[in-house]
């Protein structure tokens, strides 16, 4: 079985500490789940070229094609990797932004790997404190071990506390994966599916 890990990267500069640490943590991830005996596809999301079709489809409520793409991305993932950058002692607007604009369940059940990056380690605490409490409300299920890096993280002095960190946060994805959840996670329909037979709006209302 091939297993989908869809990772959202909300970095703003090319190249940013927060792509770089997405992708480190989706390879850590896809090589677990291979350890597993199980194969591994990864599909990277890049918020920052979306900026402005975010904000057409906060003011119309219609995402355009290249946001609609990206919706798509994340819909189909049996796994998520996310990750931003820290403004302000919190994820960044544009992380936000995205997932605000998912529909409601989507991401229900879905095992998710989050992650951070800033200046410093005083923000260290962000993924408690701002990222868990989104995803709870979006009823994924995070995993036990978040991945905050600062920038001397990435130097020689933080790089093996940083290596270890991203391999067991991974591990416990793979875990999450593999481990049978049985009914209680509904499945997400594809988006062809909602368009050949759109959920009703008074059902949509009920899941707010």
């Amino acid at each position: 079985m091939t297993r989908r890990i869809a990772v959202v990267s909300a970095g703003l500069g090319v190249p940013s500490s927060t792509r770089i640490l997405a992708d480190r943590l989706a390879g850590a991830a896809a090589a677990a789940v291979r350890a597993g005996g199980e194969s591994a596809q990864v599909d990277v999301v890049e918020l920052r070229p979306l900026a402005r079709p975010l904000a057409d489809a906060m003011l119309t409520g219609f995402p355009g094609p290249e946001l609609e793409a990206a919706v798509e991305t994340v819909r189909r993932a049996d796994a998520l990797v996310a990750v931003t950058p820290v403004f302000s002692a919190s994820y960044s607007g544009l992380f936000k932004t995205f997932f605000d604009l998912l529909e409601p369940e989507l991401l229900a059940g879905v095992p998710v790997l989050l992650g951070a990056t800033a200046g410093t380690a005083r923000h260290s605490l962000v993924i408690d404190h701002a990222l868990r409490p989104l995803f709870a409300y979006l009823r994924a299920v995070p995993v036990p071990t978040g991945v905050f890096a600062a920038s001397e993280d990435f130097g020689s002095t933080g790089e093996g506390a940083l290596a270890a960190r991203v391999d067991r946060a991974a591990g416990e994805l793979a875990a999450l994966l593999s481990a049978d959840r049985g009914p209680v996670t509904p499945r997400r329909r594809t988006l062809e599916e909602e368009l050949a037979d759109p959920t009703p709006f008074a059902e949509l209302l009920d899941r707010i």
